[in-house]
């Protein structure tokens, strides 16, 4: 008898346990914030400009995501270039990073061979140093990032060695975390993450969501941006629960802390993420 009510003792502790954990988790993911800040903007909602006007028509387009290309502020824009896009050797006034979303791009020294980078693929490229960017494929586009602009193209002439080396990560040498590697991701979940770079208090990271995987990417800073550069992604707005369908080159963003309710139905997502706090990935 006592053996029994010992064991019934254990299981009871057991469920208890299981509960509270669960409890807990959703506690942490149904977290109200007030005046949430979330904001989404679709691909088809950017409006697309010359990036270098001074090329006329030969110019790649680019739409703007986030800040100013033509201000002192943080910035990110899409780039958009046509197929056997090449430019002359150039040097920009500010250091860039860049992260492949469709087709085949290269940058490189202008002596370099060619590296056709894919989807997924980083780059990074130092101001001040002379380098060419090339495309092929139908469609080409790319994430661009700048920590303050403005975003200036400028003759070699002018080049000089600022210290910095520039990197070219293709997608299939990201090294991934998953959730017992990060304790940004939770348990029970497969998403997986890698650290891209870390530099003036922001940081930049991949995010990689399973099929089927439905849940929150929490964050704890005043700014988070979030571009998709693989896959569909279904997006809930807090402010009225609305849905909305984030295909690739759409982002969501946040100016506080913020919950970003998510789900990848239909395929597996990959997020690139700037932000100058910390995320908790929660799925359900």
């Amino acid at each position: 008898m006592y053996k029994s009510i010992a064991y019934l003792l254990v299981i009871l502790g057991v469920f208890v346990s299981c509960t509270n954990k669960k409890q807990e988790q959703q506690k942490t993911v149904s977290e109200n914030i007030e005046n949430p800040t979330n904001t989404v903007l679709l691909s088809s909602e950017i409006e697309w400009e010359k990036l270098n006007p001074a090329r006329g028509d030969q110019s790649p387009q680019a739409g703007t995501i986030w800040g100013d290309r033509n201000g002192e502020v943080a910035t990110g824009f899409l780039a958009k270039f046509a197929n056997g896009f090449s430019s002359p050797p150039h040097i920009h006034n500010a250091t860039y990073r860049a992260v492949v979303i469709k087709g085949s791009i290269h940058n490189d020294d202008p002596a370099a061979e060619s590296m056709w980078m894919k989807s997924g693929s980083f780059w990074t490229q130092p101001k001040g140093e002379s380098h060419i960017t090339a495309a092929q494929g139908e469609e080409n586009i790319a994430l661009v990032e700048i920590y303050r602009g403005p975003y200036l193209v400028q003759p070699i002439e002018e080049a000089y060695d600022n210290g910095e080396r520039s990197i070219n990560i293709d997608a299939s040498n990201v090294v991934w975390l998953d959730s017992e590697k990060t304790n940004w991701i939770d348990a029970n979940s497969q998403a997986e993450m890698s650290f891209l770079w870390n530099a003036n208090g922001s940081k930049g990271l991949f995010v990689k969501l399973p099929k089927g995987f439905k849940g929150d990417i929490q964050s704890d800073g005043s700014v988070l941006h979030s571009v998709v550069i693989q896959g569909d992604l279904n997006y809930t707005l807090p402010q009225d629960q609305e849905t909305k369908l984030l295909d690739a080159g759409s982002s969501f963003s946040s100016t506080s802390k913020a919950i970003h309710t998510l789900s990848a139905t239909n395929n597996y997502v990959l997020l690139y993420i700037r932000t100058n706090g910390n995320i908790k990935i929660q799925q359900r």
